[in-house]
């Protein structure tokens, strides 16, 4: 059980890592006002979905020719 939050835990390190290198993309929307900064990142969100999506789909279909071929 330890090294599953281990695991977990070095995941989001990276993650935290690689969202600070993408995290001022162009696209990305900020708002000032006064001492209240507000920040959508909307460009960073759509790239992150559109890789999560590849990865999902080639897990997937990997799985299904997985169960077809009996492996």
């Amino acid at each position: 059980m330890g090294k599953v939050f281990i695991v977990i835990g070095v995941v989001f390190i990276v993650i935290g890592l690689i969202w600070s290198l993408f995290g001022k993309l162009p696209g990305d929307v900020s708002f000032k006002k006064g001492p209240v900064t507000v920040y959508f990142p909307i460009m960073t969100s759509i790239i992150v979905s559109v890789v999560l999506t590849l990865i999902f789909l080639v897990k997937c279909d990997r799985a299904r020719i997985g169960a077809s071929h009996g492996y």
